[in-house]
């Protein structure tokens, strides 16, 4: 059965001032890159849907914070942030949000379709859940093949309750792969309430009838993410198989870009902003341990607001795709 406890529970939610930096400072792109993307939708300069990350920052930071070399990501359609944290360049991320020749799907995927084989960033899926069943394939390569690799498998709360993901894990459990279920629980779906939607409420018990353990992890705190990360990873890497991971996030804007979210109050997100976000979390520990000060902190939002500038100029000075790429990458040699 699954645990009812918390992952990390037991561990040492503390982490060095440099750590506590470089955590802020990847949030700090992310949520700024966000905002940029936002920008540039408004302004008609990327098309399609567009899936923002903003809110839900600390998840993949705290995650990417115990990767090892070789460890692969997959995920759904709200992915720049996972791009990001996996260390893809932020130019080749924002030129492919504009569909341009530069992007990592050569202008072909856009927002919901990149791929890094160099980072092991395996998508980016706009096909609600599928992603999961591929990241158990992963894990299963990685364990035919023998090495300590573990596939880290995000999906959502709206996902959660797909049938593949069942499938999934349940041959996951059944071979003991090396995989990591991580559910960014940002408690809308598309727009519906998790208590609206689901009969368990509790997504960490998804595993629980396969034998599955699960925890519960508060989402906002990157470093309490990045204990309970160590801590599945640990038991994918020693053979003891699968851990689902519930992450109790929130997302600031709707859905997509064309999501109102009038399903939510004002208020309600606005709380959430003023007690919970993730980079004033990191922000304050890293004051009230000395580690910075205001104008050091400062200093790092305006290097990075540069980053997402370059980003931004860059995508936007790339050529759009030449109308003969439609008939390449269509089949593997």
């Amino acid at each position: 059965m699954a645990d009812d406890g918390s992952a990390g529970a037991k561990s040492n939610l503390t982490a060095s001032g440099e750590e506590l930096l470089n955590y802020y400072q990847d949030m700090l792109l992310i949520r700024r890159f966000e905002e940029r993307a936002g920008q540039l939708y408004g302004m008609g300069h990327i098309g399609g849907f567009c899936h923002l990350y903003i809110g839900q920052e600390a998840v993949v930071v705290g995650m990417e914070a115990i990767k090892r070399e070789g460890d692969q990501v997959i995920t759904g359609y709200r992915d720049h942030g996972h791009m990001l944290a996996c260390g893809m360049d932020p130019k080749g991320v924002m030129a492919e949000l504009t569909g341009r020749r530069d992007g990592y799907s050569k202008g072909k995927g856009g927002s919901m379709h990149m791929f890094s084989a160099e980072e092991k960033f395996y998508g980016g899926h706009g096909i609600v859940g599928a992603q999961v069943p591929l990241g158990a394939g992963l894990a299963l390569a990685n364990k035919y093949r023998g090495d300590s690799h573990v596939s880290f498998t995000y999906f959502g709360d709206g996902a959660s309750n797909q049938g593949q993901i069942f499938e999934a894990m349940n041959m996951a459990k059944l071979w003991k792969l090396p995989v990591v279920f991580v559910i960014e629980n940002n408690q809308y779906a598309m727009g519906t309430a998790v208590q609206r939607a689901h009969a368990e409420t509790h997504l960490y018990r998804r595993g629980a009838s396969f034998g599955i353990p699960g925890f519960e992890v508060d989402g906002m705190d990157v470093v309490a993410v990045r204990e309970a990360g160590r801590e599945a990873a640990e038991r994918a890497r020693s053979g003891e198989g699968p851990t689902v991971l519930e992450m109790k996030t929130y997302r600031y804007r709707g859905h997509s870009m064309s999501d109102p979210a009038k399903y939510r109050t004002r208020d309600e997100v606005d709380q959430v902003k003023e007690q919970s976000d993730p980079i004033e979390k990191c922000k304050q520990r890293i004051l009230e341990g000395g580690h910075a000060d205001e104008a050091q902190l400062k200093a790092i939002d305006k290097k990075v607001k540069a980053v997402v500038k370059e980003a931004a100029d860059f995508s936007l000075a790339s050529p759009e795709p030449d109308p003969s790429e439609l008939y390449t990458d269509v089949l593997a040699d």
